[in-house]
């Protein structure tokens, strides 16, 4: 599902929460790295983990990266 289409990670909401969206579905409210590895996972890819995703080209982090989680 979300293994070809870009998977964007939105800047932190004013409660830390980022929202994630893969293609053109939101898949969650993420509070931590290890939120969005588990909506990409129910999203349909299996062998995602926290560094597939802090390094994948696929992902696109706005309002900064992986380790960036407060408003």
């Amino acid at each position: 599902m979300a293994g070809d289409q870009p998977i964007v990670i939105y800047p932190p909401a004013s409660d830390g929460g980022r929202r994630v969206r893969a293609g053109g579905k939101f898949l969650g409210m993420a509070y931590g790295l290890l939120d969005v590895v588990e909506f990409l996972r129910l999203a349909g890819l299996e062998d995602v983990d926290d560094d597939w995703v802090r390094q994948s080209e696929l992902v696109e982090w706005r309002g900064g990266g992986p380790g960036h989680w407060v408003a």
